[in-house]
């Protein structure tokens, strides 16, 4: 089962630190995200392999848009 993982605010991707077919750990950062002027690390809730990352550097994201899945 595949865990969809979103944008809690709309803001900018500045960095994307894990790529498709990479593991993570729960709690481990995919992705850096700015919002209101401030970095914040978006992290996998579970524990899995990258299956999409839908996003990419410099990208702007809307509130609650797919960012990446982990499965």
């Amino acid at each position: 089962m595949s865990c969809e993982i979103r944008s809690s605010m709309p803001g900018k991707i500045i960095q994307v630190i894990k790529n498709v077919g990479e593991k993570v750990l729960e709690s481990e950062e995919i992705l850096v995200m700015e919002a209101m002027k401030m970095e914040m690390p978006v992290v996998s809730p579970v524990a899995g392999i990258i299956k999409e990352i839908k996003v990419a550097e410099g990208k702007s994201v809307a509130k609650d848009e797919l960012l990446a899945t982990v499965g």
